[in-house]
């Protein structure tokens, strides 16, 4: 489970922020929201919410990134245009196998460099006392290197640095850093990252070709979903009921288009009062994100799965997201989580739903963009546990919201159609 991350000169983020799932345990409010384990205490959900082109986006961007380079895969790393500075910092703490681990990393976007990382593992004893062990530490920067492995230590300084050393080097001949690769790859291979707005079929698809338990806990979660639907299955094809030129047809949405599996798309079958209908050319497209999602969902309830999701009520009704939110803050979900952004404030509820620490704000001005929790507001700013939270955020008291002067815009545009018939006279 994510319990921080960090980021500096990433993206939007010029100085340094620091996004927490860290439960705060003198709050005793809602102690089903909070996964605990050996004395360390994660937050099973946290809500980010912001006004469009604030952040929030920069940092699921930051999370994918994080995952990218634990995986080998490309980083897609971008440093703050507004600065001169080269070198992205990013870095996560987390929890595994009821260790806390962190891991840092430095990378040059123009050298396309790992220039610093370190990995360290937090041990935390019965007094809630936190202990700092360095597993290992390569600075380019400074020369600096250390090294359980200590044989390691004199190959440190030569090896190249367009890759992490665990994805450079053999790291089964090296045991502390073996390990070391076994549980970043392992962490991170359990995030999913998915943006509501461009969510693939493919997920769901793949999961309903295989009939097990898993398949039927997807159909249930998509039917409770829909309360008018019977039924959503995957068939094959001589059972899919077309009309004529529906199988010539697309789904009209682009971003759930995805042309090479058309056919896979069309064998996803909704029923409707006894009624079989392809669901990607008949079903809204709430309906449609809600079935692509759901595969996600129960996956990372299923498995101990950390969900990450970029707009999270995209053409989604207010009720289902809150549910999908309250099935995570569960007490029978033990190990999965999930972190999301949203516009929709019916979710910013203190008093039904989250703990003041779960809700978070991504907020910008002229001199950079900041990242705060709900806690970091106290009774001294006149924000309490009975507080009416979101008619709080709607008066602006806790920033992050859109102030749009569009009635600038329609005078204007009013003003010019005058202009233009007046000349027309």
């Amino acid at each position: 489970m994510i319990i921080e991350i960090r980021a500096k000169n990433c993206f939007a983020f010029d100085e340094q922020i620091a996004f927490s799932m860290k439960a705060d345990m003198r709050n005793k409010k809602f102690a089903s929201n909070v996964h605990k384990e050996n004395n360390f205490n994660v937050l099973k959900t946290a809500g980010i919410y912001g006004p469009n082109n604030a952040g929030k986006t920069c940092l699921i961007r930051c999370i994918k990134a994080i995952k990218s380079v634990l995986l080998n895969k490309k980083n897609g790393l971008m440093s703050n245009i507004f600065t001169d500075n080269d070198i992205c910092e990013l870095g996560v703490t987390f929890l595994s196998g009821g260790r806390k681990f962190s891991y840092d990393f430095k990378y040059d976007v123009k050298k396309e460099a790992y220039v610093f990382e370190s990995f360290i593992e937090v041990l935390k004893d019965q007094y809630n006392n936190e202990k700092e062990v360095c597993w290992l530490k390569r600075d380019t920067l400074n020369e600096e290197y250390e090294c359980i492995d200590t044989e390691l230590l004199t190959m440190m300084p030569v090896v190249a640095k367009n890759n992490v050393i665990f994805h450079l080097i053999d790291s089964t001949k090296f045991k502390a850093l073996n390990e070391m690769k076994e549980v970043l790859v392992g962490f991170a291979e359990k995030i999913d990252v998915i943006n509501m707005n461009n969510i693939p079929m493919e997920h769901t698809i793949d999961l309903m070709k295989n009939k097990n338990q898993l398949q039927q806990k997807v159909v249930d979660f998509i039917k409770n979903a829909d309360l008018y639907m019977d039924n959503f299955e995957y068939v094959e094809m001589g059972n899919v009921k077309l009309s004529s030129g529906d199988a010539d047809e697309k789904p009209e949405e682009k971003v759930l288009d995805v042309p090479d599996s058309v056919m896979d798309q069309i064998r996803l079958v909704s029923t409707y009062k006894g009624v079989q209908v392809p669901s990607m050319l008949f079903d809204s497209t709430g309906t449609k994100k809600i079935a692509a999602m759901a595969s996600y969902v129960i996956e990372a309830l299923e498995q101990g799965r950390i969900l990450v999701v970029d707009e999270l009520d995209s053409s989604i009704h207010f009720k289902l997201t809150r549910a999908t939110v309250a099935m995570f803050n569960n007490e029978l979900n033990t190990d999965a989580q999930m972190i999301f952004t949203v516009h929709d404030i019916n979710l910013m509820d203190c008093k039904r739903l989250f703990r003041k620490e779960q809700i978070w704000f991504v907020d910008k001005d002229e001199k950079g963009v900041y990242v705060y929790s709900l806690s970091d507001f106290t009774a001294e700013n006149g924000v309490r546990d009975t507080s009416d939270i979101i008619e709080k955020y709607r008066k602006g008291a806790f920033a992050a919201l859109p102030d749009p002067e569009l009635i600038n815009s329609l005078l204007s545009i009013k003003g010019n159609v005058k202009e233009a018939v007046a000349d027309g006279e």
